[in-house]
């Protein structure tokens, strides 16, 4: 199959009903695909994203990719944020209303009780889709640049969204203090 053969199934797979995170858990298989993070349009609501047909009254924020789908949500996406960048922008966005507190270890990270927290945020207010795919690489790529998931940085457009994503990671790393043996700027 093509690359260009694979986008369009992977895309409508992703774009089926949204399951919340405690179905999504149980379900996820353990193979490599694509993923994508769905919000209703009160949940950051300044980040417009594409309407999922299937339940309209969910909007995509993120899409990624997994060598293992099943470990990549529940033990990275679900539980640190030194190894999810989906989780480090959400805390970004989220510090000013929620508090969020970092800790500098060999990366930024939250401390454990806001790690907790995010995790509980996420099951409150975000759903989850997945697609199976044997090199999801390249698909990913092609659907981060025809959907403009707005929580996305790499392959997004420029605008608005990509600058206050920009600036709410900022503010993550910053929220540490500054990094040992780096001045202050």
């Amino acid at each position: 199959m093509s690359e260009q053969t694979a986008v369009r199934p992977t895309g409508e797979a992703l774009f089926t009903s949204p399951r919340s995170l405690s179905e999504a858990a149980a379900a996820l298989p353990r193979t490599a695909g694509l993923y994508a993070w769905w919000a209703p349009p009160s949940v950051l609501p300044s980040f417009p994203g594409p309407v999922n047909p299937a339940d309209p009254g969910r909007r995509l924020l993120y899409l990624g990719k997994a060598t293992r789908l099943r470990s990549r949500i529940t033990s990275n996406h679900l539980r640190r944020s030194g190894s999810s960048t989906l989780r480090r922008t959400l805390a970004g966005l989220l510090m000013p209303t929620e508090g969020y507190r970092t800790v500098r270890t060999d990366r930024v990270v939250l401390v454990p009780e806001d790690e907790e927290r995010l995790t509980a945020w996420m099951h409150e207010h975000l759903t989850l889709t997945w697609a199976e795919h044997p090199d999801p690489l390249p698909v990913e790529r092609e659907l981060i640049s025809r959907l403009n998931p707005p929580l996305n940085v790499d392959g997004a457009s420029a605008g608005a969204a990509l600058d206050a994503v920009r600036k709410a990671r900022a503010r993550y790393h910053e929220s540490a203090g500054p990094h040992p043996g780096r001045a202050p700027r």
